[in-house]
């Protein structure tokens, strides 16, 4: 075997890995496609990771403790 059908060979070889590699890429965003916009693999809907139970989305971390602590204070307030 010459060094050109060697070189060849392994041309060939690339442009198969790259193809394989393509479909690849296709499949999975075909999968994360179907599912719901937000979702993540291995989760389940309505739930996110680093979220707490009965925490909304979109509210940060200490948003409930300063209302509690605001309410508080009010009914401090009216109480005297």
């Amino acid at each position: 075997m010459g060094m050109k059908d060697k070189f060849q060979d392994q041309s060939e070889q690339f442009k198969q890995q790259a193809k394989q590699k393509v479909e690849q890429a296709k499949e999975q965003a075909q999968q994360r496609g179907k599912q719901r916009p937000g979702e993540r693999p291995g989760e389940r809907p309505g739930e996110r990771s680093g979220e707490r139970p009965g925490e909304r989305s979109g509210q940060r971390p200490g948003q409930d403790t300063e209302r509690m602590r605001r309410e508080d204070d009010d009914r401090i307030g009216q109480d005297f």
